[in-house]
């Protein structure tokens, strides 16, 4: 049995207690401020990987339906190719500071 995905006051919250929310970590990434809001009701890699990496988890720990399949095998879900996160979530500023979608999936297959 799978664990069920987190309801959406439960990622919201968890977004205010380390310090952010929906519409910043949104707009940090480029997007308008109501962006990342459709990741709660659909699937969307990009959104769902930028929460994640603000809360500090894979996203398959916040939405285990859509990254683990019926086998309880990770589903191969990867956030787009050369996509300008920071470390900390933020928008890189260089080209030095690009993390591919690859070094993404790599970086959170240790938690």
């Amino acid at each position: 049995m799978t664990d069920k995905d987190w309801h959406k006051a439960d990622i919201i919250a968890a977004l205010h207690k380390s310090g952010t929310n929906l519409a910043k970590v949104s707009r940090e990434a480029g997007l308008a401020s109501p962006t990342l809001a459709n990741a709660h009701t659909r699937p969307w890699p990009r959104g769902e990987w930028l929460i994640a990496i603000a809360l500090g988890v894979h996203p398959s720990v916040i939405w285990p339906a859509r990254y683990i399949n019926s086998d309880s095998r990770h589903k191969i879900r990867k956030p787009l190719s050369n996509h300008p996160v920071g470390t900390s979530g933020e928008t890189a500023k260089s080209e030095d500071a690009l993390i591919t979608g690859t070094n993404l999936t790599r970086r959170f297959e240790a938690l």
